[in-house]
């Protein structure tokens, strides 16, 4: 095989993205070989640089279907890891970015980007994953609102935020905090729940859902506690509340991350969340308790306060595990 000579990245060489992200609106039509996502995403010039500049998306392993701007068709060049367009053929102020592209879920054996485990699609988009999904700016300096609407016949259809709306085949969510693409994430699949809620310090009621394969629900008990104290202790600790009406998690055996905080939906690899006092030891509890701890105290450092670039992600794992390690000293 030809050998592969990466360019490397330096901290020196950061550039502020030439955009802001004002909005971003998906669709999803799901299919395990064929899915569609539709992307609907406002833009403006970043008045933190001057100038015209050409408009760069990332993007790998997408069918683009069609592209318009403002409503007029374009015709970006296309390379292997993303699109262009020339400054020239952008509108001076704001505009409207729409784009069709089509994706292979079932095929996606990097686990990278929306993908399919055992009959459900998942996602995991830390570091560059989203861009498997569509065309986008796909750096955590470039954040934004997020609309989700997923449409499909499985019957649990999740993503991130708030729900909004749903019906039969059909489900809509929204994320009011501005977030990077990395946090993005979606799970639909034949799933069960195991339901809580927790009442925040200043009296909002939260529901809260472990999500599982049929048959696991009474394993899941533990992990819950460990949220419900994870929650109380960081209010009474650092007067961090929770921010949305939910709180997801997901377990799903082929997850390659051990866990992510992604906001709202933490998707756990199953070993993280499943535990039985019939044959879990004690150092799989203290796991357990400890990594969805992790997990829920990256709502604040990490997803409402996010790093800048990805050489700082010292910044944003080093203060979480601080936290997580006080928590469970405590």
């Amino acid at each position: 095989m030809p050998e592969e000579h990466h360019q490397p990245t330096l901290l020196a060489d950061y550039a502020p993205y030439p955009f802001s992200v004002t909005e971003v609106d998906l669709t999803f039509r799901l299919d395990p070989h064929a899915t569609r996502v539709i992307a609907r995403i406002g833009f403006a010039p970043n008045p933190e640089v001057p100038g015209r500049h050409d408009f760069r998306l990332d993007g790998e392993k997408l069918r683009l279907i069609s592209a318009r701007i403002d409503g007029q068709e374009v015709r970006p060049g296309i390379d292997e890891s993303g699109l262009t367009l020339a400054a020239d053929d952008l509108p001076e102020g704001p505009f409207t970015w729409e784009a069709e592209v089509e994706i292979d879920p079932a095929a996606n054996t990097a686990l990278e980007g929306l993908y399919m485990s055992g009959g459900i699609y998942c996602t995991q988009c830390e570091a560059e994953g989203f861009r498997r999904i569509t065309f986008y700016p796909d750096r955590p300096d470039v954040m934004a609102p997020f609309r989700v609407r997923i449409e499909s016949d499985l019957p649990v259809l999740l993503s991130n935020g708030n729900p909004t709306a749903s019906g039969a085949g059909w489900a809509n969510w929204t994320d009011p905090w501005k977030k990077p693409a990395y946090l993005f994430a979606l799970v639909a699949g034949d799933l069960v729940a195991v339901h809580d809620s927790f009442i925040t310090r200043s009296g909002r009621k939260v529901a809260l859902a472990i999500w599982v394969r049929r048959g696991d629900e009474d394993r899941c008990a533990y992990a819950m506690d460990s949220l419900k104290r994870s929650m109380k202790w960081d209010e009474d600790t650092y007067g961090r509340e929770y921010d949305l009406e939910v709180f997801n998690i997901v377990a799903v055996d082929d997850f390659n991350m051990g866990a992510m905080e992604n906001k709202g939906l933490n998707i756990f690899n199953s070993k993280l969340v499943l535990a039985s006092p019939e044959t879990a030891t004690d150092l799989d509890f203290e796991r357990i308790e400890g990594v969805i701890a992790h997990e829920y105290f990256h709502n604040w450092t990490g997803n409402r306060i996010t790093c800048r670039d990805w050489f700082q992600l010292c910044l944003k794992e080093g203060l979480t595990v601080f936290r997580d390690q006080q928590f469970s000293s405590d």
